[in-house]
């Protein structure tokens, strides 16, 4: 299948609550996009990560979250996930090593941000700060994956 890119982009953006139901309605948002938009030959890989993604915002959080996808002009997707926790796990802040350590053998959990080091073209965060009085403002962690590697996008 010949995938042609759109001559503008395109962005869906979701509100999540902190509920475990959230990370299969962000896949389900996510597969319905990609297939309306006919990018079907990256479901599987942005599928899986924002997948990550989001159950890591449910399971360092105690609020919500957001998820922006937005399909650019020259055929990359990026995903970004907003979450209420200033801390960017290393690699995404660009502190603490370039990679992510693997998980112990047996561990239930650990291996989300490696998948996404390794099946994405390109990743960051950044802290959003704490958000003063309180409030935390919180990070955003994104991943591109499709075309050539990426700069990073603009805050």
């Amino acid at each position: 299948m010949v995938t042609v890119a759109p001559p503008h982009p395109w962005v869906y953006a979701l509100r999540l609550p902190h509920d475990p139901r959230a990370v299969r309605v962000a896949r389900m948002t996510v597969r319905a996009a990609l297939d309306g938009h006919g990018r079907r030959d990256a479901l599987d890989v942005v599928e899986l990560l924002t997948s990550e993604l989001v159950t890591n915002a449910y399971l360092h959080t105690k609020g919500p979250a957001s998820l922006r996808l937005t399909g650019l002009s020259d055929g990359r997707l990026r995903v970004g996930v907003w979450d209420s926790h200033p801390y960017v796990p290393a690699p995404f802040g660009g502190a603490g090593g370039d990679s992510v350590p693997p998980a112990r053998p047996g561990a239930e959990s650990g291996r989300g941000l490696l998948l996404v080091q390794q099946y994405a073209d390109s990743w960051g965060g950044w802290s959003l700060g704490d958000g003063g009085l309180g409030r935390g403002a919180g990070k955003l962690l994104w991943f591109q994956v499709g075309g050539p590697a990426a700069q990073p996008p603009r805050r």
